[in-house]
C-alpha cells in the first residue's frame, strides 16, 4: 500500500499546490471541483423547491409565496438557509475526498487533492471552516435548520471518517446517502421554513411534501447504487465492497433503472390524491422524464466507463429537474 501511494501520490511537493492569493482564478476552479458541482446544484434546488412548496401548499398558495418574497426577512432566511446547506454540502463531500485520496487517484483523478491542486492541509482547512460556518449559520437562523444541518454533517462524517466509515458497507452507504438527501433535507427544510412563517408552531408536512420526500428518497437510492458503477476499478483495489462489486454492473444498472421507473410511476399515482398540484402537468412531465430516462439508458455501453459516467450525470439532471417540476405543479395547482 505504501509503495503504491508513493508512486501515484502528488502530495510529496508543495510546489504544484494552487495558492488562493497568487492564483485566485485557478484556486476558485479547483474549489468548484472540490465542492462536487452536481451536489451543489442539487442542494441549491432542494432549498429553493422546499421554500416554494412549503409556502405554496401550507400557507395559502402562490399569493402567500409572492407576499413572502416581498419581505426582506424572508430573503435573509432563504439565502441564509442556502448558505448553511452549501457549507454542510462542501464539508461532507470534502471530507470524503480527504479520506479517499488514493481511491480518487484511480477513479476520479481530476479532483483537487488527487490531482495535487490542493494539499491535505488546504482541504482540511476548507472542510473545517465551512462545517463550522454551516452550523453557526443554522444556529442563528432557527432550531429546525440547526437540527437538519447537524444531522446531515453527523451522517456525512460517519459515512467517510474512520473508524466508522460506513461507505465500506454497501447497504449502510446507500442508507446514508438517501437518508440525508431524501428525508433529512426535505423534511428539515419544510419544518424550518414552516417555523419561519409561523414561529414556534410545528406544522405537519403536507401531502405534497410527503410525496416529494418519498420520490427523492427512492430516487436517491438509485443514485447511491449507480454512482459506484464507474468507480469499480478503484473500489475493488481498495476493498470498498459496493453493490457493483458484489452483484456486477448489469444487475446494478438494471436495478437502478427500475427503481427510477418506480419513482416516476409512484409520483404519477400519488398525483391522484394530491389536491394541491396540477394533475395534468404532473402526469405529462413525469411521463416525459420517464421516457427520456429509458431512452438514454438504452444508449449506454456498460464496458465504456465514460458512457456510464455520462449516464450517471444524466440521472443527476433528472434529479435536478424534479425540483423544478414538482414546485411548478404545486404553484399551478
Amino acid at each position: 500500500m505504501t509503495n503504491k501511494m508513493s508512486q501515484i501520490s502528488p502530495q510529496n511537493s508543495t510546489a504544484s499546490y494552487i495558492n488562493l492569493f497568487q492564483q485566485p482564478a485557478q484556486w476558485l476552479y479547483a474549489f468548484w471541483k472540490f465542492s462536487r458541482p452536481h451536489t451543489i446544484i442539487g442542494t441549491s434546488l432542494s432549498v429553493l423547491a422546499l421554500y416554494v412548496i412549503t409556502l405554496a401548499t401550507a400557507s395559502g398558495g402562490a399569493t402567500s409565496l409572492w407576499h413572502s418574497l416581498s419581505s426582506s426577512d424572508s430573503w435573509v432566511q432563504l439565502l441564509g438557509s442556502w448558505m448553511a446547506c452549501l457549507g454542510g454540502n462542501v464539508y461532507i463531500v470534502g471530507l470524503n475526498q480527504l479520506e479517499d485520496v488514493e481511491i480518487d487517484q484511480i477513479n476520479k483523478p481530476h479532483l483537487p487533492i488527487a490531482a495535487g491542486e490542493f494539499s491535505r492541509r488546504q482541504a482540511q482547512v476548507i472542510v473545517g471552516v465551512l462545517g463550522i460556518l454551516a452550523l453557526l449559520l443554522a444556529w442563528l437562523l432557527g432550531p429546525w435548520l440547526l437540527l437538519m444541518v447537524g444531522t446531515s454533517l453527523a451522517i456525512g462524517t460517519a459515512y467517510s471518517l474512520p473508524p466508522i466509515r460506513l461507505k465500506r458497507f454497501p447497504l449502510w452507504a446507500a442508507l446514508c446517502i438517501f437518508l440525508v438527501r431524501g428525508v433529512v433535507v426535505n423534511l428539515g427544510l419544510f419544518f424550518h421554513f414552516s417555523w419561519v412563517s409561523q414561529p414556534y408552531a410545528v406544522m405537519i408536512p403536507t401531502p405534497a411534501v410527503w410525496a416529494l420526500t418519498g420520490f427523492i428518497l427512492v430516487f436517491t437510492f438509485a443514485i447511491a447504487i449507480f454512482k459506484d458503477i464507474p468507480d469499480l476499478e478503484g473500489d475493488k483495489q481498495y476493498n470498498i465492497r459496493t453493490f457493483t462489486i458484489q452483484l456486477g454492473k448489469p444487475v446494478v444498472f438494471n436495478l437502478a433503472r427500475w427503481v427510477l421507473t418506480l419513482c416516476y410511476l409512484g409520483m404519477m399515482l400519488a398525483g391522484l390524491w394530491l389536491n394541491s398540484v396540477n394533475f395534468a402537468f404532473l402526469i405529462s412531465t413525469h411521463l416525459v422524464a420517464l421516457g427520456l430516462m429509458w431512452w438514454q439508458s438504452l444508449q449506454v455501453d456498460l464496458q465504456d466507463k465514460f458512457a456510464i459516467a455520462q449516464y450517471y450525470q444524466f440521472i443527476w439532471k433528472l434529479f435536478f429537474l424534479e425540483y423544478f417540476i414538482f414546485p411548478a405543479a404545486c404553484l399551478l395547482g
